[in-house]
């Protein structure tokens, strides 16, 4: 069962136990056991003594009962505010406040947006961050504990039973009773287990501390209690580990491929020449797989034998022999092995390591294990041979035998490390190393003229601390002006030593606005009452000018009931439309591509590209083909519409596609694609598209862009209602079709009111050939 400092990292797998309610209750009764006697047990995380540094005097919002003592809560819904009458305040942080908090609210600390600077600070702190690890690993756990003899009799067990198989002694003939080797394997497991967790929590609290530099001197204790613990239990995996097969396995990774007997009558019952050389060479390959990547003795690996013989009957004549045969050549490259590292056993090299990044989606709970990705044998080296370490920049200083040293050096290996020792740490701790820390004035805690430039270390902070982290910003520069980036690009724009500052993320856009704005986004429509974007219309009497639908699937607010419409969890669909809101305003929607799928969901690409096809026609000339014939109308607002396309070439291989297409799996934008215009697409007739979704993406056309989109197939189907000449004829009402033109002729782009605009005189023209046609067709009519 574990222990107190570990039920806030693992409740989850406890609640998953089959016992788990009875072990609790028994905890439980010891926790309350230990406080009758009146040891120390910690109730609640943020304490009065912490200190809040840059964010004292940050106004905060409490509610609470009514009365001066009445404890504040940061929660309205908090279990332990049980009153119908509560009073809700703002005030200012301070150890007061903190010191009023419930035990409940004080495990989190005040609530704040995820993505200010206060709010970092307080998920840093709260939950499972630095205070609970401050707490955690710093001594033996009272639940489950083990003395320094029992791990060394447990550890002088596995070596002797090691070395007894080595020597080739029968296991069955072993009398020591199987229990004792079962507890001692557990035993050396949970030492390993407690050292990895101790570690990854010690990195944890350093790694917060760098960020928050005034809480050093508070913290020192309590780290250096930690340190103290981490190193005991490294002390005490360590007798696990057989120095001797670290530098054997070191060894066996420099062996070059030796001369394989292709041709000892031993193997004849694998086959032909080709089929033995083959097995040969797998068996060698597996040996020095397992050989380089343990510390065990040779008997680990001499199992590898039967690999050999895979597939081969037990009764096979010539099988024994070829397992013999198998185990002399394992025990010569274990021989040559030895040899080399019998010349050097002693360790003299200094190594600086440094352990890998964590990766992005970790496996438990969300926060990388800061020793994920090291095999056995690099363990082994950082629990034999560690000097000094600094956790919280995953630094360690080894001194090691030159074979592992060498080893280490490898650029494929899983640390990444250099010569020097002890110096090289020293330097690098001091001021210049430290990550620049965190204040208000850096994200959304203060006015935008008071904002600082954010940093690299910065970014850190909220990708560690804030689970919104990656979402899109509003940022400024004195070289880009405002812009909407993702967070990866910000990244790597410091990198190229650009300066500038966060205005906003996604999830602090105002709720004044965005609120009734997602009230007003309902799911869309059915197709059946909602025509599509005018593919295939004709010239049908009536049937744009009557449709007031027609292109409604190519506007802004369908993109935003398409992003409601694929969001499946309701939690998502709130963060979507934000995200949403703030990518409108990208000049280029390929800069939101950051390289790694799902930072912008497919349905927030959905809300920004329209998968139908614009339906060109009235902007096209008129022609022969009475069927395919245009009006020549201008493109005027349309013409710089953007269209974005896979591959907008037919000089190179392959279609073009959607970038929504089933073809791209549903990708969204990537930085490769082509960005066009409607102009573009109008200019030339030798697109290579595919057939399913178009070709392109149309980006969802402004209010002004679709209204007139809707006027210009208007004026298209009146047009085609005048033309004399097209077949099957409808009878018209002249009359009907003037009042339409006139309300046509009216029509002006928003922001444009009584200016000329991009092709006005070409629409006005068109407007009134069509009308002294109309006024034509009235004469007939009336004659």
């Amino acid at each position: 069962m574990l222990g107190r400092e570990q039920l806030a990292d693992e409740v989850g797998v406890i609640r998953g136990i089959h016992s788990a309610s009875r072990l609790c209750v028994s905890l439980l009764g010891s926790k309350l056991a230990r406080q009758e006697k009146g040891e120390f047990v910690r109730d609640r995380m943020l304490t009065a003594d912490v200190p809040l540094g840059p964010f004292e005097g940050a106004k905060i919002t409490v509610h609470s009962a009514k009365g001066k003592n009445a404890r504040l809560h940061v929660r309205r819904e908090c279990g332990q505010l049980r009153t119908p009458h509560v009073a809700t305040i703002e005030v200012p942080l301070n150890a007061d406040v903190v010191d009023r908090f419930c035990s409940g609210c004080a495990d989190w600390g005040p609530t704040s947006r995820p993505t200010s600077g206060l709010g970092i600070f307080m998920r840093a702190l709260g939950g499972s961050g630095l205070l609970h690890q401050l707490q955690a690993y710093a001594e033996p756990d009272e639940d489950v504990h083990w003395t320094q003899g029992e791990v060394q009799a447990a550890a002088e067990l596995l070596q002797s039973e090691r070395g007894a198989a080595d020597e080739g002694e029968d296991e069955e003939e072993d009398d020591r009773p199987w229990e004792a080797r079962r507890e001692a394997q557990e035993l050396q497991e949970q030492v390993l287990s407690r050292w990895r967790h101790a570690a990854q929590s010690l990195h944890r609290a350093q790694a917060a501390i760098a960020h928050f530099p005034w809480l050093t001197g508070w913290a020192e204790p309590k780290v250096s209690a930690k340190e103290r613990y981490l190193e005991t239990l490294r002390a005490q995996a360590a007798l696990f580990v057989e120095p001797a097969g670290l530098v054997v396995a070191a060894a066996a990774a420099t062996l070059e491929t030796p001369p394989l007997p292709n041709d000892d009558p031993a193997f004849a019952v694998l086959g032909k020449s080709s089929q033995i050389s083959t097995g040969l060479d797998a068996l060698w390959r597996r040996w020095q797989y397992s050989a380089e990547r343990g510390w065990e003795g040779p008997a680990s690996r001499s199992i590898n034998r039967y690999d050999l013989v895979h597939g081969i009957r037990p009764n096979k004549k010539g099988r024994a022999e070829a397992l013999e045969g198998a185990a002399r050549l394992i025990q010569s490259w274990e021989d040559e092995a030895a040899a080399a590292a019998a010349t050097d056993s002693t360790p003299t090299v200094w190594v600086t390591a440094r352990l890998p990044e964590g990766t992005e989606e970790p496996s438990r709970g969300g926060v990388p294990d800061v020793l994920d990705g090291l095999d056995r044998w690099t363990l082994g080296v950082l629990l034999t041979w560690t000097i000094a370490a600094d956790w919280g920049r995953r630094t360690l200083t080894l001194r090691v035998p030159a074979l592992v040293a060498a080893r280490l050096l490898e650029p494929s290996g899983s640390l990444v490390c250099e010569p020097g020792g002890s110096d090289a740490v020293a330097a690098e701790a001091g001021p210049q190393g430290q990550p620049e820390s965190l204040r208000p004035g850096v994200f959304d805690d203060t006015p935008v003229f008071d904002r600082q430039p954010v940093t690299p270390a910065h970014l850190q902070a909220l990708r560690n601390f804030s689970y919104a982290a990656d979402q899109l910003y509003i940022v400024f520069s004195a070289s880009g002006g405002v812009e909407v980036l993702p967070l990866e690009v910000i990244e790597r724009r410091l990198a190229e030593g650009w300066l500038g500052v966060l205005v906003a993320s996604a999830s602090d856009l105002p709720e004044s606005v965005i609120s009734p704005w997602i009230k007003d986004v309902v799911p869309t429509p059915e197709a059946d009452d909602a025509p599509s974007s005018g593919h295939g219309h004709g010239h049908g009497h009536g049937h744009a000018g009557q449709d007031g639908h027609l292109g409604a699937d190519l506007g802004l607010a369908a993109g935003a009931r398409d992003v409601v419409r694929r969001t499946y969890r309701e939690h998502d669909k709130e963060r979507n439309l934000r995200l949403l809101a703030m990518a409108r305003g990208v000049s280029d929607l390929r800069s939101l591509d950051t390289g790694r799928s799902g930072m912008l969901p497919v349905a927030v690409w959905e809300g920004l590209l329209a998968p139908a096809s614009l339906d060109l026609s009235p902007f096209r000339p008129p022609g022969a083909d009475r069927w395919r014939s245009g009006s020549g109308l201008p493109l005027g607002v349309l013409g710089q519409a953007q269209i974005y396309a896979t591959n907008s070439d037919p000089r190179f291989e392959g279609k073009g596609h959607s970038p929504l297409c089933r073809h791209t799996r549903d990708r969204g934008l990537a930085a490769s694609d082509d960005l066009l215009t409607v102009a573009d697409l109008l200019a030339r007739d030798d697109w290579d598209w595919c057939s399913k979704c178009g070709g392109y993406a149309v980006r969802r056309l402004t209010d002004t862009q679709l209204s007139y989109y809707r006027a210009a197939h208007r004026l298209h189907d009146v047009a085609g209602q005048l033309d004399d000449e097209r077949p099957h004829r409808v009878p018209v009402d002249p009359d009907v079709l003037i009042k339409q033109l006139e309300e046509l002729a009216g029509w002006e782009p928003g922001g444009h009111e009584g200016c000329d605009w991009d092709g006005s005189w070409r629409w006005y023209e068109a407007i009134r050939d069509l009308r002294r046609r109309a006024e034509r067709k009235r004469g007939q009519t009336a004659s």
